[in-house]
């Protein structure tokens, strides 16, 4: 066995790997002869879905560096405060660093509703007693592993890219410490198959094979809580959002499968505007179910209750727009990614 090269990566420097070249070695046979592949995906998914929860770990620590950075660095004066103030605020008062910060929460406390509801459709599946939850744990787990691994860690780069630009310059400094984080964080999308394959298999394998059954488990779910919240005084503005989402979703599935039976570029043109959509499905339903218990008086203290519907507020009203750009971005044309003349060098 013989050390090629050491990788010079990007980030993870503390993660040492190297390429290795074997000469006259012998390969064993591990398991079962023409089952490697199905092996393999066990693996795959196992560390897709480890790959998710990394992605959050490195947006919640961005999360409480760039946090705290704001909450100390004085710099002008908060928006209404009189001209003729001479000491300056923290720049956690000015609307667009709260903008930055928001987005940076929202993404770090989805992430955390999401996967841990995943973990519990793991102990499900293993170790649920009914042969029908275990079922249903099986393909929501199915369904919803290249969310957890593509959407989480898209939103995480986001995230620490975000972080950075609260520091302002110190943040490009390598003694802030943050400008590592971002270095890091870069390799999620590109682990374990990239998230354009994870949308892809998203969209072929796992909604289309089935003409979108288990997502349609998903869909359900996120309408019985949009009817919960429309029902709850100060809901109706969450679950409407959620609402309008489940069905638009429900009503592209159809009609990408037949516009996929006759164009096979329509899924891979598709995919990642999909992947999204499904990501903010996800999303919007766990906010959904926040919001319920923070509406809900006693439920928990107030400071909470008030924290977590200021965030649903801002998921719902600020982030979930994106929804309108990934639908119109849904059914454009495969022509404008097929045509080779595009790409001529």
């Amino acid at each position: 066995v013989f050390c090629e090269a050491i990788e010079h990566k990007l980030g993870l420097h503390g993660n040492a790997t190297c390429v290795l070249r074997f000469e006259g070695a012998r390969g064993y046979l591990v398991g079962e002869a023409n089952k490697g592949l199905a092996a393999m995906f066990v693996m795959m998914n196992s560390a897709r879905l480890g790959t998710g929860a990394q992605s959050l770990g490195l947006t919640e620590v961005a999360f409480q560096k760039s946090l705290s950075y704001a909450s100390e660095r004085l710099q002008s004066r908060a928006p209404g405060r009189e001209r003729e103030v001479t000491t300056a605020d923290p720049i956690l008062m000015q609307p667009d660093v709260r903008r930055m910060l928001l987005t940076q929460k929202a993404w770090a406390q989805g992430a955390r509703m999401f996967l841990y509801w995943l973990a519990l459709q793991i102990d499900l599946e293993q170790n649920a007693t009914d042969p029908a939850t275990q079922e249903r744990a099986s393909g929501l787990l199915s369904l919803l592993t290249p969310v957890a691994k593509a959407f989480v860690s898209d939103n995480a780069v986001e995230s620490v890219n975000l972080a950075v630009q609260v520091f302002g310059g110190s943040g490009y400094i390598v003694e802030s410490g943050i400008e590592q984080t971002l270095r890091d964080v870069r390799i999620l999308p590109i682990y374990e198959g990239t998230n354009g394959v994870q949308a892809h298999d998203l969209l072929a394998r796992k909604v289309l094979a089935d003409r979108g059954a288990r997502l349609n488990d998903f869909i359900l779910m996120g309408l019985g809580q949009a009817e919960v919240l429309i029902s709850l005084d100060g809901g109706e503005r969450f679950g409407k959002s959620l609402q309008s989402l489940c069905r638009r979703l429900s009503d592209a599935v159809e009609k990408l499968a037949v516009l996929a039976a006759d164009d096979p570029a329509r899924v891979g043109t598709s995919a990642s505007d999909f992947l999204r959509l499904v990501g903010h499905l996800v999303y919007g339903y766990f906010w959904a179910r926040a919001a319920e218990v923070a509406l809900k008086e006693g439920s928990i203290d107030d400071q909470m209750r008030t924290e977590k519907l200021a965030t649903a507020t801002f998921y719902f009203e600020f982030m979930f727009s994106e929804v309108e750009m990934r639908f119109n971005r849904l059914f454009m044309s495969t022509e404008c990614l097929s045509n080779s003349a595009v790409l001529h060098t």
